[in-house]
């Protein structure tokens, strides 16, 4: 993972810590739960860090949506 990729994997993680309401802690623990992380946010980076925080972090919630996680 690049440091541009690490850099925004942490910044979308606070950006889904403050909307949800949540500890960034608590975010990663799910997000690295469900793979969010491995298999969406970095194989997909090229593509959403061109987008704005609110919708890739409406995507992620998506993303846990279908897995049957509700925030």
């Amino acid at each position: 993972m690049t440091k541009e990729v690490f850099s925004f994997v942490i910044y979308m993680i606070h950006a889904c810590a403050n909307k949800w309401g949540k500890l960034p802690s608590e975010v990663y623990s799910l997000l690295k739960k469900t793979e969010c992380i491995n298999s969406f946010l970095v194989p997909h980076f090229d593509v959403l860090h061109t987008q704005s925080t609110a919708y890739v972090v409406d995507d992620i919630m998506e993303y846990l949506n279908v897995r049957g996680i509700k925030i």
